[in-house]
């Protein structure tokens, strides 16, 4: 395989160093960029990193800063994109992008509507996919109608979350009862647009993934499932501890719904099986690079390595067969989880322990490149600190 292209990346959390690794491991020059902040806590050896200008505030600064780096290499680069923003950014410049990088996204408007929650829900359930009963919120009355509806606990989160998690560090927002809704509401609005929705039992467990790459064909290049096992913060969190898991049915749903809406390149379906009633509800669709895409490597399917070979011309052959039971863990993250758990008397130290066992797959542990590792268990175990502190 030829490696002549360059890939840069946008992103530097676990998600966007995950990418570097994948490809920097096979020789090839990374160039990797995001705000100061995560930068400071990402930077890897194994690329190029720098601060860049931040796509929802210097959209135009952004655009320079990287149509000038790829004017001064050889080849057009391989454009990676791991968090929304900057596939917002990407997809709203692509035009003007695509005369300098490599990338493949789905039309503007399928980004649009898969990241706006209530778009999302609207789009699934037109397309015959389960969802939990949800609620937009955009005045007092909405908010009193889905107080009616909705049984209690329920969750408040936002419809736009990358820009809402920008402001304020949560995904979501257990809501116990109408009174304390009425009051997060009031809090929140000013934020962004909200929606009520309800609450799906379960643990942690009953959170599952299908992660798709289509071509520009739309014909299938590469496909994956996973379950999760613990998520951080334990109630609203991002994966923590996971596994590769081939899920037949839920594949099944996915694919048709995959298809008919033209999610080009790289996509990602999450849902939650419902214990009540044994049937997937659709969370939500990432147009991107997801956080635990560096378990496909050692199951058998290299998404990361697949996207570059397809957008360098060299034709990868499909890979719709993974290798089932490899963990995938984010150690600081499972360690905190732990803590929340077995403080509510659901997880032992035995059981921790066995997490740790079987062939695995760290999201930032690597001993070809320690430093992402040490500055980001540093600052979850500070941030952890500083809660109890205020508790």
């Amino acid at each position: 395989m030829k490696h002549d292209h360059a890939a840069v990346v946008l992103d530097l959390s676990a998600n966007g160093v995950g990418i570097i690794r994948s490809l920097a491991r096979k020789g090839i020059k990374v160039y990797a960029f995001d705000t100061e902040k995560p930068y400071k806590i990402g930077k890897s050896r194994l690329a190029t990193c720098g601060i860049c200008p931040s796509p929802l505030t210097e959209e135009k600064e952004l655009l320079s800063f990287l149509i000038n780096l790829a004017k001064k290499l050889d080849f057009k680069p391989v454009l990676y994109a791991g968090a929304d923003d900057y596939v917002v950014f990407i997809s709203k410049n692509r035009t003007e992008l695509s005369q300098y990088f490599l990338f493949l996204f789905p039309e503007h408007s399928t980004i649009e509507q898969v990241l706006d929650k209530n778009k999302a829900y609207e789009l699934a359930l037109k397309h015959n996919i389960p969802c939990p009963k949800t609620y937009i919120v955009e005045e007092e009355s909405h908010l009193e109608e889905a107080i009616a509806n909705l049984d209690f606990p329920c969750i408040l989160k936002p419809v736009l979350g990358h820009e809402f998690r920008k402001k304020v560090n949560k995904k979501a927002i257990l809501i116990q009862d109408p009174e304390q809704l009425r009051t997060e509401y009031a809090i929140y609005k000013e934020v962004g647009k909200l929606i009520v929705q309800e609450v799906i039992p379960g643990d942690n467990q009953c959170f599952y993934k299908v992660a798709t790459f289509y071509d520009d064909n739309m014909d299938l290049l590469a496909l994956f499932s996973l379950q999760k096992n613990h998520q951080f913060p334990a109630e609203f969190g991002t994966g923590a501890h996971i596994v590769s898991k081939r899920i037949p049915d839920l594949i099944d749903l996915c694919l048709p719904f995959f298809k008919e809406i033209n999610l080009q390149g790289i996509g990602m379906a999450e849902f939650k099986k419902d214990p009540r009633d044994g049937i997937y509800k659709f969370i939500e669709i990432n147009p991107r690079f997801w956080l635990t895409h560096s378990l496909t490597g050692p199951a058998g399917i290299d998404f990361v390595y697949m996207y570059y070979l397809y957008l360098t011309k060299q034709d990868p052959s499909p890979r719709l067969q993974q290798i089932d039971g490899i963990k995938w863990i984010y150690l600081v993250r499972y360690y905190l989880t732990f803590l929340q758990k077995k403080k509510r008397g659901e997880m032992t130290f035995n059981d921790f322990c066995r997490g740790l066992q079987g062939k695995k797959e760290f999201a930032l542990f690597a001993w070809d490149d320690p430093m992402p590792f040490i500055r980001s268990t540093w600052s979850h175990l500070m941030n952890a600190w500083k809660r109890k502190r205020k508790e």
